[in-house]
């Protein structure tokens, strides 16, 4: 029997390379459900749009009777939960959706993944054991590394310093009582920054990227010294998938890129990058580098510890730094109708 898998937020850029990658390398059914907010565009999923095994939902996870529907309908044997705000400015200035989204949401879907798994432990107890409710959260959870500080592990305390990364680390906490509480078969995976293909043009890679080929400055926070683990989209895709699989009920799994940089060197990083694969006639890149006023609560590093996936399930990154970033600005370049739709707006006519 072909097996269901529910993915949230199945349009935004993590999600979206989950959803490629699920469709390429099994036989299983993937219903997306995504309320394609502002960062979503549908020219991601473009390519598998049309495969009879992709069923798209258009709706809010918070919408408790439309995720009994999809529930109801689907029958999944595993939900795989990424739909969230992300966006820490954002949530600086606007906290109120990250609580809807990210904490009220995550509640709602535990509540109908509680009463799906209820029902299959009576009618299927084979199908009930097998399910799996897999969160996807994020390293911002635990706060701000020291530099030269040991490495985020599944055991760091949470420390959240934005609206963003609090109202994850309360979606974690709901996930582990669910757990506990109820018994439902949770996984849990905090990653660090991901940048690759597909992201939105808010985050600093392709906002990079974008700005100087259009030849617009290139904000960069205080004076840039804040350190990031960088993890390669594909990486962390083939990482969910493998905790999905073969993850243990009731665990936490850290995911990393074994990548850290400073926040100055990545935007130097595309701007060498850039010189070499699309020169300016208009000047250095480089020279459209502008430091900004530090945003509130900036953390200063993240950066994660993944002997936990490698040594209980065989994960690592295949990609470094400079071979990701390469592949993320070729990309860029070789696509530009899939964000210059999102730069003029166009994009949003396809979520209508």
């Amino acid at each position: 029997m072909t097996h269901t898998l529910i993915v949230t937020g199945g349009v935004g850029f993590i999600g979206s390379a989950l959803v490629r990658r699920v469709l390429a390398t099994s036989d299983w059914r993937v219903v997306n459900i995504d309320n394609l907010s502002y960062s979503a565009n549908p020219a991601s999923l473009a390519d598998v749009a049309d495969n009879p095994r992709y069923f798209f939902i258009r709706a809010d996870i918070a919408d408790a009777a439309a995720m009994r529907a999809a529930f109801e309908v689907f029958a999944p044997d595993a939900v795989m939960h990424l739909a969230a705000e992300s966006h820490v400015d954002r949530s600086i200035d606007s906290p109120a959706a990250f609580i809807n989204t990210n904490i009220q949401g995550t509640f709602t879907l535990l509540e109908e993944a509680r009463r799906h798994h209820k029902a299959l432990m009576e009618a299927s107890p084979q199908r009930a054991r097998d399910f799996r409710f897999h969160h996807i959260s994020t390293d911002e959870v635990f706060g701000d590394l020291a530099d030269g500080e040991s490495l985020f592990s599944e055991e760091t305390r949470y420390c959240p310093s934005s609206p963003y990364s609090a109202s994850k680390a309360a979606s974690d906490h709901l996930v582990r009582a669910w757990q506990r509480t109820y018994g439902l078969p949770t996984l849990v995976t905090n990653c660090s920054n991901n940048y690759g293909p597909r992201q939105f043009p808010e985050k600093l890679i392709p906002l990079t990227i974008l700005n100087a080929l259009s030849g617009k400055e290139l904000p960069v926070y205080g004076n840039g010294a804040q350190i990031r683990d960088w993890l390669f989209v594909e990486d962390h895709a083939l990482a969910l998938l493998r905790v999905l699989t073969r993850g243990r009920v009731g665990e936490t799994y850290n995911i990393g890129g074994n990548s850290e940089q400073r926040n100055i060197n990545v935007v130097r990083g595309v701007c060498e990058l850039l010189e070499e694969l699309a020169p300016s006639a208009a000047g250095r890149y480089a020279d459209l580098i502008r430091f900004v006023d530090d945003r509130p609560g900036h953390d200063t590093r993240y950066a994660i510890d993944t002997t936990k996936i490698t040594r209980e399930l065989g994960w690592k990154p295949q990609e470094n730094f400079t071979s990701g970033l390469r592949k993320t600005v070729t990309w860029y370049l070789e696509n530009r109708p899939w964000w210059e739709t999102i730069l003029d707006g166009s994009h949003r006519t396809n979520k209508q």
